[in-house]
């Protein structure tokens, strides 16, 4: 049997920005100029908000008052995690330095979200992209996936509040962006938000690759959700390439199946073939799928984080089948916020509709220094995966096995010898005294390559 080949993959988080005024009456910036204020160093450095960094990532502010961090590519998960983590950090730092600026002029605090919604609303997103082969059935094996991803909202949604409307009372809900995903697959972004963009833009040699575009899932707080969210998507991707087909449990309505799982994770969904089922029984026929492959080919190929990965899915499963929620609420994000809430509901006697807890919501998802993550990790009530010096180092350091090595060191070199350059995912411009030197880097997975190493040296000269 073949196995699964090396996978190339990362995450894109846009935040969410807000300036409430010290006193907390209104806003001391409004979110455009909060956003300007927070890329003034970059901006000032690298005369852009959209800038390719050191650590292979890129950093730049999305349809004007979203920053958005897009991860470096990784075939580990251990590397993604801690590229992912050092974007927060990165912009923890960025927003530090604004709010210097800001308390020195008694004007107001710049809070960073790592959530989907805002209070009005509008819905924003955390896109994972998984490098695929290019094959013609490639549309047939997009649409296999639906249940997959319909479903995963079980073990990785972030939770939401619910606010309350016309209809019903404010509530505890899986997944942010379940209510604002309005197409299967589409093409588009922002007028539609599909479960999987088509959109064809492979960032490599499109003769041979695609980018799978997953917009449905959630942005994450926890470590170890991130990493099941990963690790499940690349070991359900590996098996599809290998040739075999996903186990058919095609959905009557994605959508709606999609909304009432976010609303109440046993409810019942219909399939096309007229029988119901529920998420976690959908899980259980793919977790039980990856296994029987996994075991044929061996677990003791998979890195010690994938390993973990496949056991929590294994026992996030089993404690949900007997609903015992408590045995994963350190290491499943919705799991531990509603946990974390309800305490809070009993101490103080709230229900969901309760402005109290709307802003605990907030803070949750902060991740300035204003934010719970830190108390929440050092507390136990969020499992760590982490050394901080691993999040401090990924910074500065792009992964050491893709092509965001190649471009890491370069930008890295360039900035140091102050020339003028470009660079982007699969792009690298010298501009020197004999002309312009530009490189392609059609292959995501090569980490070593001469002409970059020829770059390198002329801007040792």
């Amino acid at each position: 049997m073949v196995q699964p080949e090396k996978r190339i993959f990362g995450i894109e988080n846009e935040y969410g920005i807000t300036c409430p005024r010290l006193d907390g009456r209104g806003s001391a910036l409004l979110p455009e100029a909060a956003a300007q204020l927070l890329f003034a160093p970059l901006v000032e450095k690298m005369h852009t908000a959209n800038v390719y960094l050191p650590n292979g990532s890129r950093l730049y502010l999305d349809v004007g008052t979203h920053p958005e961090y897009a991860s470096a590519e990784c075939d580990d998960p251990a590397d993604l995690l801690a590229n992912d983590r050092a974007g927060d950090a990165i912009l923890r730092d960025l927003a530090a330095q604004a709010n210097n600026e800001l308390r020195a002029k008694q004007a107001g605090q710049i809070h960073l979200f790592k959530n989907n919604v805002d209070s009005a609303g509008h819905s924003f997103g955390c896109h994972e992209n998984y490098l695929v082969r290019r094959r013609r059935d490639y549309r047939a094996r997009v649409e296999s996936l639906i249940p997959f991803f319909v479903s995963r909202q079980l073990l990785v949604g972030a939770g939401y509040i619910m606010p309350a409307t016309a209809e019903e009372a404010a509530h505890f809900e899986i997944s942010q962006r379940a209510r604002y995903i309005s197409d299967s697959i589409s093409a588009a972004t922002t007028n539609s938000r599909p479960l999987i963009n088509t959109r064809d833009e492979p960032h490599g040699d499109p003769e041979r690759f695609r980018r799978l575009h997953v917009i449905v899932g959630d942005s994450n707080i926890g470590d170890a959700t991130t990493v099941l969210k990963i690790c499940m998507t690349e070991a359900v991707l590996g098996i599809l390439e290998t040739g075999e087909k996903l186990p058919e449990y095609t959905l009557e309505d994605p959508l709606a199946a999609l909304r009432a799982i976010s609303r109440d994770w046993q409810a019942l969904v219909p399939l096309a073939n007229g029988k119901s089922i529920s998420a976690l029984d959908l899980q259980i026929v793919f977790y039980q799928w990856v296994e029987s492959h996994y075991e044929k080919w061996g677990w003791e190929v998979q890195s010690p984080l994938r390993q973990y990965a496949f056991q929590l899915w294994r026992r996030a499963l089993t404690a949900l089948e007997a609903d015992n929620l408590s045995a994963i609420a350190t290491e499943i994000d919705w799991v531990a916020k509603r946990r974390f809430f309800r305490r809070y509901q009993e101490k103080f006697s709230l229900d969901y509709g309760d402005m109290r807890l709307a802003r605990l919501e907030l803070a949750w998802h902060d991740i300035t220094e204003k934010g719970l993550r830190d108390s929440l990790e050092e507390n136990g009530i969020l499992r760590v995966l982490l050394d901080p010096a691993e999040i401090s180092a990924a910074q500065s350091l792009p992964p050491r096995t893709t092509r965001a090595k190649l471009r890491g060191d370069f930008i890295k070199a360039a900035q140091a010898a102050r020339a003028t350059y470009l660079a982007d995912w699969s792009t690298l411009q010298l501009v020197d005294g004999t002309g312009v030197h530009s490189i392609e880097l059609d292959d995501p997975f090569v980490a070593t390559d001469r002409r970059v190493e020829l770059l390198l040296a002329r801007l040792e000269k």
